[in-house]
């Protein structure tokens, strides 16, 4: 039996190591409501047209692979709706509304309402059947 502090120490490591990784599984794609954030349109830079009901703005990076994930998924998602908006906004670009929006990690999705208020956020790659649960109420019957 090996009983070194250092074999404690790389113990101790995968452990914690483990526990973090499972909780940031836990957490992609975790849905949250009640957020504050307005002017959505504004910061994707697009002014609704008459039949547009939901932005989806993704924020994302350029060295984050489930951004593109998220991205095909949405985009997906908006050409199968008609009333959703998506747009993307690389954070390193445009730090400024990430700071707005108190986004910590990407991807992140903020989906605001036609008034510009904010309706519900995923961190992480959402699941779709979240997103067609909690849009029907704005987006109507399908």
């Amino acid at each position: 039996m090996v009983t070194s502090p250092g074999f404690a120490a790389l113990v101790a490591t995968l452990v914690l190591a483990t526990a973090v990784g499972l909780v940031l599984r836990a957490r992609n794609g975790r849905l949250r409501t009640g957020g504050s954030a307005t002017g959505g349109w504004a910061l994707a830079g697009h002014t609704p047209q008459n039949a547009d009901r939901v932005l989806l703005l993704q924020l994302s990076s350029p060295v984050c692979t489930p951004c593109r994930q998220t991205a095909a998924l949405l985009t997906d998602f908006a050409a199968a709706r008609p009333g959703v908006v998506h747009r993307e906004i690389d954070v390193a670009d445009r730090p400024d509304i990430a700071r707005e929006l108190d986004v910590m990690r990407t991807p992140t999705v903020v989906a605001f309402g036609r008034d510009g208020g904010e309706l519900l956020r995923f961190s992480g790659v959402p699941r779709p059947s979240d997103l067609e649960l909690r849009l029907a109420g704005e987006l109507g019957p399908a």
